[in-house]
């Protein structure tokens, strides 16, 4: 009897895996083997058999072992079964870029949750309006998620902005920077750059950003890109 229950949960436990594995490869343009492995905990052994299974079973997996794998665009699969704490950690995700995420990425989320709470079964939609978790806006000053958003579409166009900015010591400075991605830490957002005026990379708090003008601009330039800023912050807290 024991044996039994033991086979029917390993079943189960590669039935979902099996299920993970197609809704990675839905979702991502390349996926390999390797990354597979690690975010379901298997070995890429396993990965590969299950691939194997997969594909002998009708979906159109395209790609080779240690290169990577995807689905032949135009393949869908029947919606996914969130459990009630997966809605629930949407549901609160969204809530927070609606209050803290400016205008244009409010309205995104609140367009992207209707889409998810349309896939879902009838007797999960519930779950949608009934989390109680909140994300309260009517305390952050409105400019905050219009100069976010110009941040966002700087970022996004790689322009640089022109900041009249406040700093640690409470002095007013002007800098030019080259905005690389944007960081919330919970209690407010930061803006990783590259500062053209100290020609160093630098954080700026956006509650300290007075004005902000967008300018020309900036080509990709090694050694100052998003992942070089990562790598700069990481060798000056190991120094502290």
């Amino acid at each position: 009897m024991n044996a039994a229950l033991a086979l029917i949960a390993n079943i189960m436990r590669r039935a979902e895996r099996l299920f993970q594995i197609a809704q990675y490869l839905r979702g991502r343009r390349l996926t390999t083997a390797h990354q597979l492995s690690e975010w379901l905990a298997v070995s890429e052994r396993t990965i590969y058999r299950d691939i194997r299974d997969l594909s002998t079973s009708g979906m159109p997996i395209e790609g080779e072992a240690g290169v990577g794998y995807r689905v032949r665009a135009g393949f869908d699969l029947q919606p996914l079964m969130f459990s009630t704490d997966e809605i629930e950690a949407m549901v609160a995700g969204m809530r927070m870029v609606q209050a803290w995420g400016g205008p244009q990425l409010a309205a995104s989320s609140v367009a992207a949750l209707a889409k998810i709470t349309l896939a879902l079964p009838r007797e999960k939609r519930d779950f949608v309006e009934a989390t109680p978790l909140f994300a309260p806006d009517f305390h952050i000053d409105p400019s905050h998620g219009k100069r976010l958003e110009c941040i966002r579409q700087a970022i996004g166009k790689q322009h640089k902005l022109q900041l009249d900015y406040i700093d640690a010591k409470q002095q007013a400075t002007q800098r030019v920077i080259w905005p690389l991605a944007l960081y919330y830490w919970g209690s407010g957002w930061s803006i990783a750059a590259w500062c053209e005026t100290r020609s160093d990379f630098r954080s700026f708090r956006l509650d300290r950003v007075q004005l902000l003008t967008p300018g020309n601009r900036y080509d990709s330039v090694t050694d100052r890109r998003l992942a070089d800023f990562v790598r700069a912050m990481k060798r000056d807290n190991s120094c502290n």
